[in-house]
């Protein structure tokens, strides 16, 4: 325990030594899906009230809809319920607990079903977290990040982490010893293919994902320097699919200045393999990074270098990523993505 304390000692004197050392980029665009780019923003504190429930649509309740191999149908309207969402493949992972499943609303706020945004095999979409492979320890820890007040966006724009907050206070210690239980158990298998390309498909932001255009509106553009993270069958994502992942458009040339990045540190940081792993899958505390969203990690990068992920890991990452620009955070959330997972 000693030992513990002294190596997280020594951890926050990095991160205070760096605080002045930071580049002052606003957030780009791309990694939160937004439609224009957000204010500069002023670093100060968000309030702490989480962020009012959005309504919830108004969906079909009658037509049965299907998804390829799948022997269950559901309508728009259970597809797309936050306390009940459809799932389409139950054999594909163990049976989910009732907070995962369905949620609670007997609480304020109420909970929304946690496969609702993650998915029932955890896998998450690019405007969420990929809980499946994380271990059982680190998602208790985020978790109660978000219960304390800890974790904050830098887009404000985004709800997700008031929303989180919100529904961490309103879980129990055995709520997220539940929740982190079920997830940590689950296998992250394939989900991104990364494509370097000087083009990607036009897209419309919507709800925090690219949505690829249809019809007369359809196409390619310069993709310049962005990662534009679509799914790969914009029906199946409509749908929930949970067997149907995401094709991530990333800049030629990114992937290899990203593997230098990542394992050399070039000259900016300490490389990401000493903590992540060799093949950055994650170990001890350091979570997986190959294969994940690289919109997500990109988020992730910008809001702790930022310090608003203020919890025990967030903060020791401030240091790390201190120095880095937002050129440098896409090239290496392209470059993990890539990998397998």
């Amino acid at each position: 325990m000693k030992k513990r304390i002294a190596g997280v000692s020594i951890g926050f004197l990095c991160v205070w030594a760096n605080t002045y050392a930071l580049a002052d980029e606003a957030p780009p665009m791309w990694p939160w899906a937004a439609a224009t780019q957000a204010p500069k923003p002023s670093y100060s504190a968000m309030a702490q009230a989480p962020a009012e429930q959005p309504p919830a649509p108004e969906l079909d309740t009658a037509a049965q809809l299907d998804v390829a191999e799948s022997k269950h149908h559901f309508t728009a309207a259970q597809i797309s319920s936050r306390q009940a969402p459809a799932d389409w493949f139950p054999e594909d992972h163990p049976a989910m607990p009732d907070l995962v499943a369905k949620g609670r609303e007997s609480v304020q706020p109420p909970i929304w079903a946690c496969a609702f945004c993650h998915l029932p095999n955890g896998k998450g979409r690019p405007d969420t977290a990929a809980l499946a492979g994380l271990t059982y320890e680190y998602i208790v820890q985020q978790l109660y990040d978000f219960k304390n007040d800890l974790r904050e966006t830098s887009d404000k724009r985004k709800v997700d982490s008031q929303l989180m907050t919100g529904f961490a206070k309103s879980m129990s210690h055995e709520d997220i010893k539940t929740v982190a239980t079920y997830f940590s158990t689950l296998p992250y298998t394939p989900w991104i293919k990364v494509i370097e390309s000087n083009t990607a498909p036009k897209t419309a932001a919507r709800d925090g994902v690219y949505i690829p255009l249809t019809g007369l509106e359809a196409g390619t553009e310069p993709l310049s320097n962005r990662i534009i993270e679509v799914p790969a069958n914009t029906e199946d994502f409509d749908k929930r699919n949970p067997r149907s992942g995401f094709i991530a458009y990333v800049p030629v040339g990114s992937l290899e200045k990203g593997e230098n990045l990542i394992r050399t540190g070039g000259g900016k940081i300490t490389p990401c393999t000493i903590c992540h792993g060799d093949d950055l899958r994650g170990a001890g505390p350091a979570p997986p990074l190959a294969g994940r969203s690289p919109s997500y990690l990109a988020r992730q990068m910008y809001d702790m270098q930022h310090r608003k992920r203020a919890g025990l890991f967030g903060l020791q990452m401030a240091s790390v990523l201190a120095d880095l620009t937002n050129d440098d955070m896409l090239v290496a959330a392209a470059y993990a993505a890539s990998l397998q997972p």
